[in-house]
């Protein structure tokens, strides 16, 4: 299939193409020229109709050369051998006055994480279409008090080779999907909203089970219902439980990023020379796992063409190691993991999450609750921000309590949780047994690139973080 994209169909001779490569990259350490062809599709529907339906081809190359610390790269949307000759001139810079040697391809998989299906040709337009209009008749039927429904599905289908010197290919066709609802409540004046997404790397046949989008209509009435309820969040510092699944969100954002290869071996992140260290409280284990099937943020092969793996990034508190593409790692002296990433040929790479998760522990989420005096409970969160330097965060929640005496309390709004991700890592007091990861729904943004990911958590009880409110902590 990838052949026949970008060769065939584009009347580009392969034989010529590595040719090209390998002028591009000799003397260099490594590099390759990564060839894509995607097609995208989006619906959303709103007010009672739909309000757009888009569809995008996209396709082009990015060729690279690596020398030392210095990347040289050019990409253009014209798949032709004159631009790959062009691109080759201007990468071919970085090489002045260097003599390398290029490193040896990644070591292939036979490993499949989803099938080699396209999602916009596995359902038919108007069943689509028909999907949202039924999935907002179903949701304004539930409830008088819902004023607006507002649901889109959306669909990709990205196939992508991978050249390197010496004619090695990878290859990868990648299917994405995800499915979105809003819904906005009104009662006595006072509107509140609640949400659900999911997706995965599938055709849209799991969406179009209406035993699927029902639950995923009935969660973002429940938020919002709840919502109409909520008090004012307290402030000050207390002890927070985090729900399972999404709210790993935090972790991804606080501490994730903090333990990808770039930022430790520039000495940017707050983890950097740290490892064999102990950065978090016993029982505390982090993972990042590509290799997980169907999920969002898997892949088969990392945009370089290194299979993903599943890396244990903190082991029962101590530092055990960073995510990593083939350049970081091989200037750390480490095997690079298959966190190799971008958003897309106009990209270069960096080291990015794919699915990153904390482990489950052995308390029972009731007795986490029940151990808490006074604190809230957050099972949902909404933007966040995070200093990568030193951890700092900043999250809100979309869907909190107040815990008083071990009992979850009313719903509050406006909360935001505010620390040191570091820091929030040595505050885990209790572990859950029922890790769980997310819907689906994770996209992660680094130096303007933007790249579906997974998270996940089991519930936490995290001692000390301070909660951003509008009423004063008793």
């Amino acid at each position: 299939m990838a052949a026949d994209l970008f060769f065939s169909r584009t009347g580009m001779d392969r034989r010529k193409v590595e040719s090209i490569v390998d002028t591009a990259l000799k003397g260099v350490d490594d590099g390759e020229l990564y060839l894509e062809h995607s097609q995208s599709e989006s619906f959303s529907f709103d007010d009672g109709r739909l309000k757009a339906a888009t569809f995008d081809t996209t396709q082009g190359f990015g060729l690279r050369a690596v020398a030392g610390e210095a990347t040289g790269y050019a990409h253009a949307s014209e798949l032709s051998e004159d631009a790959i000759k062009r691109a080759a001139t201007t990468v071919r810079a970085v090489a002045q006055g260097y003599a390398g040697s290029v490193a040896q391809g990644p070591t292939r998989t036979n490993a499949k994480l989803y099938a080699d299906i396209d999602p916009l040709e596995s359902a038919a337009f108007e069943k689509k279409v028909k999907l949202l209009e039924e999935m907002n008749a179903y949701a304004r039927a539930k409830d008088a008090r819902v004023k607006q429904v507002s649901c889109s599905l959306a669909g990709e289908w990205q196939t992508i080779e991978i050249l390197r010197a010496g004619g090695e290919t990878y290859h990868d066709v990648r299917p994405l999907v995800r499915l979105n609802v809003s819904v906005v409540v009104e009662e006595n004046g006072r509107q509140e909203a609640g949400m659900f997404g999911g997706g995965g790397r599938s055709g849209y046949e799991t969406y179009l089970v209406p035993g699927y989008w029902q639950a995923a209509i009935d969660e973002a009435l429940r938020q919002a219902l709840v919502n109409l309820t909520s008090v004012p969040a307290p402030a000050g510092e207390m002890t927070v439980v985090l729900g399972p699944g999404w709210p790993g969100i935090l972790l991804h954002e606080a501490i994730g990023h903090g333990l990808e290869g770039d930022f430790n071996r520039k000495k940017t992140s707050a983890f950097a020379g740290l490892l064999g260290q102990r950065v978090a409280a016993p029982g505390v284990t982090v993972v990042d796992d590509g290799t997980i099937n169907g999920r969002r943020g898997s892949l088969t092969i990392d945009d370089e063409g290194t299979p993903t793996s599943r890396t244990v990034l903190i082991e029962d508190g101590i530092l055990k190691g960073y995510m990593q593409d083939r350049q970081n790692a091989r200037l750390m002296g480490v095997a690079p993991t298959g966190n190799g990433r971008r958003q897309s040929f106009a990209c270069s790479v960096m080291p990015r999450m794919t699915n990153t998760y904390m482990l489950g522990g052995d308390k029972a989420p009731e007795e986490i609750l029940a151990s808490v005096k006074r604190g809230i409970y957050a099972t949902n969160f909404g933007g966040g921000q995070v200093d990568i330097t030193n951890g700092k965060f900043v999250f809100s929640c979309t869907e909190a309590y107040l815990l008083e005496d071990g009992k979850i309390g009313p719903a509050i709004k406006g909360a935001t949780l505010i620390g040191n991700g570091p820091d929030a890592l040595t505050r885990v007091r209790m572990i859950g047994n029922d890790m769980k990861l997310d819907t689906g729904i994770g996209t992660c943004g680094k130096n303007g690139q933007s790249v579906p990911v997974g998270v996940g958590q089991p519930t936490l009880r995290i001692d000390g973080l301070t909660v951003g409110g509008t009423a004063q902590a008793a």
